[in-house]
């Protein structure tokens, strides 16, 4: 089968690693599932992986990918949950098992013609989108829903600062707030991004590290250090930010720690979200009939052209990888 996998890292050209060529079909085994894949997307994870990042030479080759849609064979096109616990016999939520993975961590990714996924690890695709639409939900609006509804808590009418505004998780928040009765501030340093913000729902933007025009009662991070002290500054006291990532890098020059005991401030990390959550924001997208932000849609056999995109920091919304108008095993 067609994939696009790690075939060896260069943490600082992390392209070089990539190949997309032929891979083994994955073969069933007790309690998964080989579905093919009909659409997939990329994360800044894929990136991560390609540096070496979260993988071991000897688990090399390496199929990326966490996102995908899939055909099953009695549920049609559902949403895969790419979350995979290590932890024999573990209940409760998955990504509090000190052992878990995502697919393309311990397991083979999505960005392949068929993938081996946990029984009954999906959701029913959401029916206004198509497959590559309903991709972004497996781990960026997973994601952005986590961290706005379980960890920051938020409630409509409460204003909230996404820091960064062009990632697949950046607009999955603004898209989200929006819907939710939310007032979203973005920030970016990239006024077409700012823009193209305030089109998805943004309720106004501002230049990356700019004073704002009052506090907010919640940050949403995965910039990391170049945003930090911007971050714990604009929160009101009692406020929450809550980090899903550090793409620039995990060690900012002030820890704030001084502000944030004294304005009472929670910091709460967020990781991707249970398979439970996966199904209530299926079901939050197709009451509001929100459409993930897709920036360009690319080929399996392009995947590295996507990935290029991606490390340039010029995609607004998903990457995503259209797989196969259909499927048949064989």
């Amino acid at each position: 089968m067609l994939a696009a996998y790690v075939e060896e890292f260069h943490p600082d050209e992390p392209l070089r690693g990539l190949v997309v060529g032929d891979r083994p079909e994955p073969e069933p085994q007790p309690g998964w599932q080989v579905l093919p894949v009909v659409a997939a997307g990329l994360n800044h994870h894929d990136l991560w992986s390609l540096r070496g990042v979260g993988l071991t030479r000897e688990q090399l080759p390496m199929i990326l990918g966490c996102d995908a849609v899939a055909e099953h064979p009695e549920l049609g096109e559902v949403v895969v949950h790419p979350v995979i616990t290590g932890t024999p016999g573990w209940e409760g939520d998955p990504t509090l098992d000190p052992r878990r993975s995502l697919l393309s961590e311990r397991h083979q990714g999505t960005l392949a013609e068929w993938v081996l996924v946990p029984e009954g690890g999906w959701v029913s695709r959401p029916e206004h989108l198509d497959a590559v639409e309903a991709a972004a939900l497996s781990t960026s609006w997973l994601t952005a829903y986590r961290m706005l509804f379980t960890q920051a808590q938020v409630r409509p009418g409460q204003t909230v600062l996404v820091q960064g505004a062009g990632g697949g998780v950046a607009t999955a928040l603004i898209q989200l707030g929006a819907a939710a009765g939310l007032t979203v501030w973005v920030t970016s340093r990239s006024e077409d991004k700012r823009s193209r913000a305030l089109e998805l729902g943004a309720a106004d933007s501002f230049e990356t590290g700019e004073r704002l025009p009052a506090r907010v009662d919640a940050v949403l991070e995965s910039v990391g250090a170049a945003t930090w002290t911007h971050s714990i500054n604009a929160l009101r006291p009692g406020g929450t930010v809550v980090i899903c990532g550090a793409t620039s890098g995990d060690a900012p020059e002030k820890a704030e720690l001084t502000k944030i005991f004294f304005k009472q401030l929670r910091v709460q990390g967020s990781t991707m979200g249970t398979r439970e959550e996966l199904g209530a924001l299926c079901r939050f997208v197709s009451r509001e009939g929100l459409r993930p932000a897709v920036d360009q849609v690319y080929t399996l056999a392009d995947t590295g052209q996507a990935l290029e995109r991606m490390q340039q920091g010029d995609a607004v919304g998903q990457l995503g990888i259209q797989v196969r108008s259909g499927a048949s095993r064989g």
